[in-house]
């Protein structure tokens, strides 16, 4: 894995606000984070600027009946005649995309592009979405065996417990983290803390007349019937949400960088891996190779190793998968990443920050749009622009997005 042969800046970055919007289709959530993302450009950009669009998108066809999605969405931000490609890598998808469009400036065939991501997923019914997430699984051996996200990441989980001894207080510790974080992003889905979620109820209790829940702390809330068990070992607090929601960045050659920003934010690494695609025909049920290879190709390209890194958005779709990305990229030794996530080595004040964000449990995962997303937090932090949830003097930053089980997983590696 070589050096990249031009160095690739990302010169703005934004997000649509995050949820579920019944009155929003793709195309209201994509011209959101694009102009968030233009008007994030110190010194302005203009859409002339722009060679090329790389957007990822998992199933507009089937969560809106709309295909052909990069052309549309490049005509809607003023992009067309340029080149515009869709990416699909399930929920890796805008991750591979930012990726082709480092890669795409790297070669020297454009000097700026615009890449993105975007997912309308609150059309269907939680029925009708978990449907069309599982065709992102083996068809003959998952779907057919009547396996679902939750459940095969639940197999990963018990497995990781039977291993390791992780224990359910430790995917606790994730949720709790997590919503501590997405606490203080104004554009994730669910602000609130587990302690603001029990208020709530308790508030709810009380207008109605019933039984007022009591719980000692978050803790027992999250052992309680208000958490219900999704697939053992994981509950409703284990898992991401469905979510509506678009992100965008603009990629910018070194020669032209300093056009648009004194402040840039240099990708140093960039790595893409697979692995045996369903599930049950691996060697380890306790680890995504796919993810480890992509770090391993991103860490050499950049010259650095996991003890450099200062901070992480990884791939959280359920608690289980941030106990094994923070493993697989190295931060923490194999099995040991629920007792350091419960130990608070994880939070906004720890060692090691990891997502910061809320991640895709409380910030949300539009699945096409998850991986700049990802992009986008790392930006701001790395800039000092993430306001509450700023972690002091970063200057190295990691993305980790994984497709499926982990498929596909791509990991790149920023710095101030």
């Amino acid at each position: 894995m070589g050096k990249l042969l031009r160095n690739v800046a990302v010169v703005g970055a934004g997000v649509s606000n995050f949820g579920n919007f019944p009155r929003k289709t793709n195309r209201e959530l994509w011209v959101e984070a694009f102009l968030d993302a233009k008007n994030s450009v110190d010194n302005g950009i203009d859409q002339k600027d722009v060679e090329a669009l790389f957007l990822g998108n998992y199933s507009s066809d089937l969560f809106e009946k709309q295909g052909h999605l990069a052309p549309l969405m490049a005509d809607l931000v003023g992009l067309a005649p340029k080149a515009a490609l869709k990416i699909e890598d399930a929920c890796a998808s805008s991750g591979v995309a930012l990726r082709m469009g480092v890669l795409a400036i790297a070669s020297g065939m454009y000097d700026v592009v615009c890449v993105g991501g975007t997912e309308k997923m609150n059309t269907l019914s939680t029925a009708e979405v978990t449907d069309v997430l599982a065709s992102a699984s083996d068809k003959h051996t998952e779907i057919f065996g009547g396996s679902t996200f939750p459940g095969l990441y639940a197999a990963i989980a018990t497995a990781h417990m039977a291993k390791y001894g992780t224990t359910p207080e430790m995917l606790m510790a994730y949720s709790i983290k997590a919503h501590n974080n997405g606490a203080l992003n104004p554009k994730a889905q669910m602000p609130l803390t587990v302690t603001e979620i029990m208020s709530r109820r308790i508030r709810r209790a009380k207008e109605k007349g019933i039984s007022i829940p009591l719980w000692a702390d978050e803790y027992e809330f999250l052992k309680s019937n208000y958490n219900p068990m999704i697939a053992y070992p994981l509950r409703l607090f284990d898992c991401s949400l469905i979510t509506d929601g678009a992100s965008c960045v603009f990629l910018a050659a070194e020669e032209v960088a300093k056009r648009y920003t004194d402040t840039p934010i240099w990708i140093i690494g960039s790595g893409q891996g697979s692995d045996t695609f369903a599930l049950d025909d691996r060697t380890t049920m306790t680890s995504l190779n796919a993810a480890r290879v992509a770090s391993q190709q991103a860490y050499k390209m950049a010259g650095l190793g996991p003890q450099d890194i200062q901070i992480a958005e990884v791939h959280d779709c359920f608690s289980i998968a941030e106990i094994i990305a923070i493993e697989d990229l190295g931060f923490f030794e194999q099995g040991t990443g629920g007792k350091v996530t419960q130990e608070g080595r994880t939070a906004l004040d720890g060692e090691m920050p990891i997502n910061t964000s809320g991640g895709l449990k409380t910030k949300g995962h539009p699945v096409g749009a998850t991986g700049v997303a990802q992009a986008v937090e790392i930006f701001k932090q790395l800039r000092g622009e993430a306001e509450k949830r700023q972690v002091p003097d970063v200057e190295i930053g990691l993305t980790h997005n994984v497709g499926g089980t982990g498929g596909t997983a791509v990991v790149h590696i920023y710095r101030r």
